[in-house]
């Protein structure tokens, strides 16, 4: 790939952006009518929504439905320039970026908002056998492990060999461990019925392995012993306060009890991307950049961090959560800041302040909890909530009528209409 050309000088302010998620995008589009260059720099060409990418894992969902070109979306926003590259380093004292070709851009203004990846506690060896989601990528991948377990039950040639193919574990009880875990046992109950021979789909075993005392911790008891009913409802075994002591290929430990399982999903823990050590700034445990109030890089005015890379204590105590709204609303305050520096106005250190609209997790079809500000409600009129809420959401026309005929197909038919397998090993044959 060919050097990034240098920024050409138009006498503006240079308002560098990296990440193109949810807060390096709201800040970007916030800006559309200021006087003012903006470079967005992203290692993909594409924004995710990244509340469905569990469906897309999952086979309901294809990848365009949920992701659209930055450069589509800014396509009529003149004053933005994308690139699709990697950053290899920040300097704050000098202004300057890095990309991993070896181009340096020079920025009067820079947010750093690049998000997060998994962590394993220190365990990096179980992530080949247990793959996270945080990309399409890893979204394709876990659907291709997902279909291909089927299959390779289909051909097991032993009743043990087939039994470990059938087991499903995803181990973490947070809104994406609930939602993968639910998928995946509608899946193997109804999706896939009938359409294998020496197996039965619905005999797959799915666990949900959390090591705390209960799902979805960040939600009030009242909805996790609803969620945990929900669940169990839909044919899956909940195990609470018991670690995954050890993630091999051919399974999982609890304790000193050995479990044969092909697929292992990995939904227990985040860590924040590595370019937040590069800003020479305190980090919390996660690897998050311990912001000020305003959003800024303490000694460097200039310089934001905004989205799952900041670390930044609530009025209440309580962090701000690493959510969509979370990550929406700190981009736009930071786009109000630099347009006031743009406008050349003195005005006194603001305060991030976020607005907590209410926690949402679907659980299965018909099944969802809704914490909406201290009213609880589940069940039916919960996932309708939850369906709205996320097509609402969605960016583009194109997307939001796509994913509601998919949805209403997979509604009353059980099916699921990206169940191809692309790029996996043939039956039979182990999953490199």
């Amino acid at each position: 790939m060919k050097p990034a050309e240098p920024v050409k000088s138009t006498g503006r302010p240079h308002f560098i952006v990296i990440g193109g998620g949810f807060a390096g995008l709201w800040a970007t589009r916030a800006l559309a009518r200021e006087l003012v260059d903006i470079t967005l720099i992203d290692r993909a060409n594409h924004h995710l929504f990244q509340p469905l990418l569990y469906q897309v894992a999952t086979a309901g969902l294809s990848a365009p439905d949920i992701a659209a070109p930055l450069r589509h979306i800014l396509r009529d926003q003149a004053n933005v320039r994308v690139l699709m590259a990697e950053v290899s380093g920040i300097d704050c004292p000098r202004r300057q970026i890095t990309l991993s070709d070896g181009s340096i851009l020079p920025y009067d203004q820079l947010l750093v908002a690049s998000g997060a990846t998994h962590a394993y506690f220190g365990k990096d060896p179980w992530a080949p056998h247990a793959p996270g989601l945080k990309t399409l990528d890893d979204a394709l991948l876990i659907r291709r492990r997902l279909l291909l377990a089927f299959e390779h039950a289909e051909a097991a040639a032993t009743p043990a060999e087939q039994k470990a193919w059938l087991h499903f574990a995803v181990v973490g009880g947070g809104p994406t461990g609930v939602e993968l875990a639910g998928t995946l046992a509608e899946i193997a109950r109804h999706t896939l019925r009938q359409e294998f021979r020496r197996i039965d789909p619905r005999q797959a075993q799915v666990r949900l392995i959390e090591a705390g005392p209960a799902v979805l911790a960040s939600f009030p008891p009242r909805l996790q012993a609803r969620t945990r009913a929900q669940l169990e409802g839909l044919g899956v075994q909940v195990l609470c306060g018991q670690p995954v002591a050890d993630i091999t290929a051919e399974g999982y430990r609890l304790g000193d009890t050995f479990e044969p399982c092909r697929t292992v999903l990995w939904a227990a823990g985040v860590a924040a991307s590595p370019l937040g050590a590069m800003l020479g700034a305190q980090l919390d445990r996660a690897g998050r950049v311990k912001v000020q109030a305003d959003l800024t890089l303490p000694g460097h005015p200039e310089v934001f961090v905004a989205g799952d890379l900041a670390s930044l204590q609530q009025a209440n105590g309580q962090p701000v959560p690493g959510v969509a709204p979370a990550a929406k609303q700190m981009g736009r305050f930071v786009a109000a800041a630099v347009r006031a520096r743009l406008r050349g106005k003195l005005v006194a250190k603001k305060t991030f302040v976020y607005a907590d609209y209410g926690n949402l997790a679907t659980i299965g079809r018909m099944a969802a909890v809704v914490d909406l500000r201290g009213f609880h409600f589940s069940g039916l009129l919960a996932w309708w909530f939850w369906l709205a809420a996320h097509v609402f959401f969605l960016i583009g026309f194109r997307n939001r009528v796509t994913v509601l005929i998919n949805w209403a197909w997979a509604y009353w038919t059980y099916q699921r209409g990206a169940r191809i397998v692309l790029g996996g090993p043939t039956p039979g044959k182990e999953e490199p």
